[in-house]
């Protein structure tokens, strides 16, 4: 129980960082200076003001220094990374392996966050999931095993991303060319449409190191899944509008998956 409660309190305090990570880094701000501030009046913050949920709690929600609300993110965040660390604890006990892969999840975390609040992907996390998620093995034979798994998928959904960009911008051509005139059929008047983002080749490669080669694809299947419900529900919607990031539900079904895995592996070979 107490293994558990330090996992769980591990966790946030890493959710509380994470949040400055969240909030800076697509701004292209430095994560370490300047302290920890009020976004609205700048005051710095004081050490009692950065307890994991405690401080978000006995504040209600509000800054100290001016009232500004305090966004319910940062809870969130901080909630959701102890649970990362308090689940991954209660299934496999704490360890080295265990911390190293906790940290490819909050890096997954993270990515989920910032996609959805700004639709961007940032390099530098991608970068640092994978890395985490291939050294997170209990012995050398297996970062190999993870780093094979992890070129696999990267790989595989680099040749995925440009297969269906082809077809997508030569089916736009097609119909750009109903409409050429003699004063356009020299220029292209049709985009070149990319069917995903080198962000989605990246969380793949992590998903590869962290679930393999089987359980990845379960995955995959699985966000597919998480998503569809968003995106029947966006429908009819401007173009702009119905632009899902999908980082989040790759996230959410890699820890669900990743957490079944010997249920799912038992139905995979019982089947198949």
């Amino acid at each position: 129980m107490e293994q558990l409660l330090f996992a769980f309190v591990f966790g946030a305090v890493l959710g509380s960082f994470l949040n400055v990570v969240i909030l800076r880094v697509p701004q292209n701000e430095s994560i370490i200076f300047p302290s920890s501030h009020c976004t609205t009046c700048g005051n710095s913050l004081k050490a009692w003001h950065n307890i994991p949920l405690v401080s978000w709690i006995v504040l209600r929600g509000k800054c100290s220094f001016c009232d500004a609300k305090i966004s319910l993110q940062y809870p969130v965040i901080e909630f959701l990374s102890g649970l990362i660390f308090l689940v991954l604890a209660y299934k496999f006990g704490i360890s080295f392996p265990i911390f190293l892969i906790g940290m490819s999840f909050l890096m997954l975390l993270a990515l989920a966050m910032i996609d959805f609040k700004y639709k961007m992907v940032p390099d530098s996390l991608n970068l640092l999931a994978i890395f985490f998620a291939v050294l997170g093995s209990w012995s050398i034979g297996g970062v190999f095993t993870n780093l094979q798994n992890a070129l696999i998928f990267a790989g595989g959904f680099t040749l995925l991303r440009f297969a269906l960009s082809y077809f997508l911008t030569a089916s736009a051509q097609r119909e750009a060319k109903k409409t050429q005139t003699s004063w356009t059929k020299h220029y292209h008047t049709y985009p070149f449409i990319e069917a995903m983002g080198e962000g989605d080749i990246m969380v793949a490669s992590t998903m590869g190191a962290l679930l393999g080669v089987k359980l990845t694809l379960v995955a995959i299947f699985l966000s597919a899944l998480l998503a569809l419900p968003v995106m029947l529900a966006l429908r009819g919607r401007s173009s702009e509008e119905q632009k899902v990031p999908f980082v989040p539900f790759l996230a959410m079904a890699t820890f669900i998956v990743y957490l079944l895995d010997s249920p799912i592996l038992a139905y995979i070979e019982a089947n198949y």
